[in-house]
C-alpha cells in the first residue's frame, strides 16, 4: 500500500485518529495516538518524534529523542476503537543517522530480510507461526512479603465439574488433555473464536483454521496464512491485539503464556519456515521427506544454534515450565517427517511448492521480529557452512531407551541457560549487522533481571517440600 492509499483510507473511513504503533524489546506493542489532522503525506517521510527513554531496555534520558516512522503498507482500521482510528506500524529511527535503531525489533527484522537478499541465497523467507493461547474467565495473582499466590478459573475447566452455578452446571467440558477436538457444547469457545476470525479477516489476515486445543480450561488456536518475515511479525502483533480485545469484549481474559497452569498441555508457537528465489521454493527437493539439501543445512543451523535461539524463541521463565523432558514437549533437537515428538517436523504436503520445515519449541512470549530474524540467521549459517543435521528420527522420541536418548541433543531447560548460550554464541546473529552487540547485551541485561526477580521469590512448592525439614 502506497502513502496515497493510506491517505485515501483515512478519507474514506472518516478517520479521526491515527495510532502509531511499535514493539518494545520484550515484544509488547506500544502506541501513541495523533488526531488525523496532524497526519499528512509528509509524516511518512519525516515521522513523529517520541521519547525512547521510557521504553525498557532502550535509550538513556540523555539521548531519548527518537523518530516513529510509519509504514504505509501496514495501514489498517482499528476494529475496537470507539472513534474511527487507523493503525500504522512504525520503525524506530535514530534522528542523527535516519537509520533503524539497533535495538528496534522491527528494524532488526528488516535488516534480516535485507541480509538474505544480499547473501544471494534467496529472495525471500516465509514464516507461518501457530500461536496457541488460553482463554480464562478469571485470573488473580499477588506477590508480597507476606506471601504469593496465583489462581485461574474457567467454566469449561475439568476441575469445575462439581461447582454450583446460579444458572446450573451444564456438565459439558473437556477433561485434562481432552480438548482436541470435541464439538460444542464441550468446546465452549467456538463462537468466541469465530468472532476473532472475522475481525482478523477484516484487518486483512487470511484465516485458515480455528479449533480448541488439547488442554482443558480454554486452550485454543487460530491458524492464519504465512507471510514474509517482517509482514508476518506485524501480523502476529495484530493477531495478539485482536485476540486480547475480542476476549475482553466477551468478558474473558486471554493469555499467550506457555504454561499458565500445571498438569495439562502448554501453549507453543510452532513456526513453519521456507525460503524462495525467483518464485521457486528452495526447500523442495529430492532428499529426506522431499526436502532439498539447502533445507537440511538450514535445519542443521537451527540445531547447532538452538540454545542461543531459545533466548529469543522461549524468552520467559515460564517458557521452561513447558519445555520439560518426558512430558510430550518438543525438547529433542531432531527432525522427522510427520513425527510430532521431534522439535523439527517436516509436514506432509501434496504440493512440493508448499514444502517447509516446522520448528516446534518456540512459544508466543517471543518477540516475533527478533525470534523470526534469529531463526533465519541460524538457518543461513547452516546453509553457508553446510551443517548437515544427521539422520532423521523415525522413532517416538518421548519413549526411547536411555542409551539412545542420551545421543540426541536437547533444548535449553532454563532461561539462565539460554541467555548464557546467547552470550557465547552470537556471531551468527551479527552477520550483515542484523543483530548488534549493543542489542544483544541490552537484551541479556533485561532478561537476566527477570530471572533474578523470580529467583528471589519464595515459591509455594518450596513450602510444600521444605517447610517441615
Amino acid at each position: 500500500m502506497s502513502v496515497s492509499h493510506a491517505m485515501k483510507m483515512m478519507e474514506e473511513n472518516g478517520v479521526k485518529f491515527v495510532d502509531f504503533r511499535f514493539t518494545d524489546t520484550r515484544g509488547k506493542q506500544q502506541h501513541v495516538t495523533y488526531p488525523a489532522a496532524r497526519v499528512d503525506e509528509d509524516c511518512f517521510e519525516s515521522g513523529m518524534m517520541f521519547d525512547g527513554s521510557s521504553i525498557a531496555g532502550w535509550k538513556g534520558i540523555n539521548a531519548s529523542d527518537m523518530i516513529l516512522m510509519p509504514d504505509a503498507s501496514s495501514a489498517v482500521m482499528d476494529p475496537f476503537s470507539e472513534e474511527s482510528t487507523m493503525i500504522l506500524i512504525c520503525d524506530v529511527i535514530e534522528p542523527d543517522t535516519m537509520q533503524g535503531y539497533t535495538r528496534d525489533p522491527r528494524s532488526v527484522a528488516k535488516r534480516a530480510e535485507a541480509y538474505i537478499q544480499a547473501s544471494g541465497l534467496a529472495d525471500v523467507a516465509y514464516f507461518g507461526p501457530e500461536n496457541e493461547f488460553f482463554v480464562f474467565d478469571d485470573v488473580r495473582w499477588g506477590n508480597e512479603m507476606s506471601g504469593s499466590f496465583v489462581k485461574i478459573d474457567s467454566k469449561e475447566a475439568s476441575w469445575n465439574a462439581g461447582k454450583e452455578y446460579e444458572e446450573g452446571n451444564m456438565g459439558h467440558r473437556p477433561g485434562v488433555k481432552g480438548g482436541y477436538f470435541p464439538v460444542p457444547p464441550v468446546d465452549s469457545l467456538h463462537d468466541l473464536r469465530q468472532t476473532m476470525c472475522l475481525v482478523l479477516e477484516d484487518m486483512g489476515q487470511t484465516v485458515e483454521v480455528h479449533h480448541h486445543e488439547v488442554a482443558t480450561a480454554g486452550q485454543c488456536e487460530i491458524g492464519v496464512a504465512f507471510n514474509t518475515l517482517v509482514k508476518k511479525a506485524d501480523e502476529v502483533q495484530n493477531l495478539k491485539y485482536v485476540l486480547h480485545n475480542v476476549a475482553h469484549s466477551y468478558g474473558k481474559t486471554l493469555t499467550f503464556m506457555p504454561k499458565p497452569m500445571y498438569g495439562d498441555n502448554g501453549s507453543g508457537m510452532h513456526v513453519h519456515q521456507s525460503m524462495a528465489k525467483d518464485g521457486k521454493n528452495l526447500f523442495s527437493g529430492d532428499s529426506y521427506a522431499g526436502l532439498s539439501e539447502m533445507a537440511l543445512y538450514y535445519i542443521g543451523g537451527i540445531i547447532k544454534h538452538a540454545h542461543a535461539l531459545n533466548a529469543f524463541c522461549n524468552p520467559s521463565t515460564n517458557s521452561y515450565k513447558r519445555l520439560v523432558p518426558h512430558f510430550e514437549a518438543p525438547v529433542k533437537l531432531a527432525y522427522s517427517a510427520r513425527n510430532r515428538s521431534a522439535s523439527i517436523r517436516i509436514p506432509f504436503v501434496s504440493n512440493p511448492k508448499a514444502r517447509r520445515i516446522e520448528l516446534r519449541f518456540p512459544d508466543s512470549t517471543a518477540n516475533p521480529y527478533l525470534a523470526f530474524a534469529a531463526m533465519l540467521m541460524a538457518g543461513i549459517d547452516g546453509i553457508q557452512n553446510k551443517i548437515h543435521p544427521g539422520e532423521a528420527a523415525s522413532k517416538n522420541l518421548y519413549d526411547l531407551p536411555p542409551e539412545e536418548e542420551k545421543n540426541i541433543p536437547e533444548v535449553a531447560f532454563s532461561l539462565d541457560e539460554a541467555l548464557d548460550a546467547l552470550d557465547k554464541d552470537r556471531e551468527f546473529l551479527k552477520r550483515g549487522d542484523v543483530f548488534s552487540d549493543d542489542l544483544i547485551d541490552a537484551y541479556l541485561e533485561l532478561k537476566r533481571g527477570e530471572v533474578q526477580r523470580l529467583r528471589m521469590l519464595p515459591h509455594p512448592v518450596e513450602f510444600e517440600m521444605y517447610y517441615s525439614l
